[in-house]
């Protein structure tokens, strides 16, 4: 018999200009604990009024655990539907670690949807957040044009909960780059990484749940895409084949982007001089607000500039060498078409002999890596060593830590 988790939804508390929302979860292995949302007090009126966001919030838990969700409270038919579908995805996906489950609710019911028509975008200041909010507020898209009015900057994701300063001095540059664009940044905390999901399979979802937890003041949510048509990553958390169906009938989640590879929305986000001041593509740099110029996403950013004709944007403190193009190091295969993607770049903006070489030597390199690792021997070694765990360590934070100021601001009522 499949064991079960409980979701009750929490009591929303005010602490000065703060609101915290979230739910209570409890079941195999976990005692009742509580995972919560920290957003402005003036968002409060845009917060759902169901448990369709702590459902989505919840979902990888269930299927890695496995265990059957029961949620004292009210859910979306619809949404329900769709994540028969989006379930079934995941569990072919990844057949030895996600199960399909069944979800039961004390009431299905569909919520109404937001009249402002409004939608709202995840922003996390990096390559492919911005572009998404620069085309839809300055691009002339036609019908896909979406009516973009706010951004959610989310502490938690990137920037773990006791790197406050930094989130904070991240906060500032996003807030720089949004007002420029005339888009109203939303601070966001949430403890959602402490439910303890491989965050490589379940940040979309937990984005997604972070941007229908304001379905009160938006009608649907951007999810900005992570890799183009031509070089889709599938079994990656964001994907346009699963994305959408974390939608219900009144908030669609709309992965974004997807047409466009690296050094095309590099090109388009060249002529926002925000974003050349505080673009922030890095993810591994010991000061989480700023680009370490080292990694292969710093190194990779820092030559499509280059090949777009801009030079060395502000955002980079140094410019990246051939030995440190030669030395990108990618797991799979997909880094090979990035590579590729890459080279074709290089051509097209005319690049220089040696960093074309330097970029076909490191295509070179990690197809040897790849034939080397994907042996027969090594696979033979590697089962004699213990995998390591995804299990999250919990991180210690203040019960009353607080969201960065929005510099003076306040937020309109929605």
């Amino acid at each position: 018999m499949k064991s079960t988790f409980h979701l009750w939804p929490a009591e929303i508390t005010r602490n000065a200009d703060q609101i915290t929302a979230g739910f209570s979860l409890e079941g195999p292995g976990l005692e009742r604990k509580l995972f919560w949302y920290r957003l402005p007090a003036a968002c409060q009126s845009a917060l759902a009024q169901s448990c369709d966001p702590y459902l989505l919030a919840t979902l990888f838990k269930a299927m890695r655990t496995p265990a059957d969700l029961v949620v004292h409270g009210a859910l979306s038919p619809s949404l329900l539907r769709n994540l028969e579908e989006y379930q079934t995805a995941w569990a072919n996906w990844y057949p030895g670690t996600y199960s399909h489950i069944e979800i039961q609710a004390d009431s299905e019911k569909e919520q109404p949807q937001a009249s402002s028509g409004s939608v709202v975008s995840g922003f996390s200041g990096g390559l492919d957040s911005s572009f998404t909010v620069f085309r839809h507020r300055l691009q002339n898209l036609g019908r896909a044009r979406q009516n973009l009015t706010a951004a959610v900057f989310v502490h938690g994701f990137d920037i773990s909960l006791s790197r406050l300063e930094a989130y904070q001095r991240a906060a500032l540059n996003a807030q720089v780059m949004l007002d420029s664009l005339g888009v109203e940044m939303i601070p966001m905390a949430m403890n959602l990484k402490q439910l303890g999901d491989n965050w490589d399979h379940s940040h979309a979802a937990a984005l997604a749940s972070c941007l229908m937890l304001l379905q009160g003041g938006f009608s649907a949510g951007l999810i900005a895409s992570s890799y183009p048509y031509s070089n889709l990553e599938m079994g990656w958390a964001s994907n346009p084949v699963t994305d959408w169906l974390l939608s219900s009938a009144s908030f669609q989640i709309i992965h974004d982007g997807a047409g466009f590879n690296r050094f095309e929305k590099i090109r388009a986000i060249s002529e926002w001089p925000a974003a050349l001041q505080h673009l922030r593509v890095c993810m591994r740099g010991a000061e989480r607000d700023k680009n370490c110029c080292r990694c292969r996403k710093c190194v990779r950013a820092i030559l499509y500039f280059r090949f777009a004709g801009c030079g060395l944007p502000p955002c980079f403190e140094r410019d990246a060498s051939n030995l440190q193009v030669l030395s990108m190091n990618y797991p799979s295969h997909a880094g090979i078409i990035i590579l590729h993607e890459m080279l074709d770049a290089a051509h097209t903006g005319h690049a220089s002999l040696p960093t074309r070489l330097a970029i076909r030597g490191s295509m070179f390199l990690n197809r040897l890596r790849m034939l080397v690792f994907g042996s027969r021997m090594f696979k033979a070694v590697k089962r004699f060593v213990k995998p390591r765990s995804f299990e999250f360590r919990e991180e210690r934070v203040p019960k009353d830590q607080n969201i960065p100021p929005l510099a003076g601001r306040d937020h309109p009522q929605r």
